[in-house]
């Protein structure tokens, strides 16, 4: 056998080794239950961003006590959701 083809083959089964355990992994993520929600009153991670209509003040939120929180006030007024941010 030449040096070449041993490189070649234990390349191959490093690759196929990776594959593998990258494969196992993913359909064990697939099985795992979901973990249960905070309890009440606890902060909960939102990517939500406000803008203030009056003045254009822009705000982004990243925790909250709850999933869906009121919007902020600025300039006497509500903020109106701008767009959630996907990350």
């Amino acid at each position: 056998m030449e040096f070449s083809t041993v490189i070649w083959v234990l390349f191959g089964l490093a690759i196929g080794a990776f594959l593998w355990k990258t494969g196992i992994g993913m359909l064990r993520s697939f099985t795992t239950p979901l973990p249960a929600p905070p309890p009440a009153g606890e902060m909960r991670r939102v990517n939500l961003r406000y803008r203030c209509s009056v003045c254009g003040v822009e705000l982004k939120l990243t925790m909250a006590p709850d999933e869906d929180p009121p919007p902020p006030k600025h300039c006497l007024e509500e903020m109106e959701l701008v767009a959630p941010i996907f990350e």
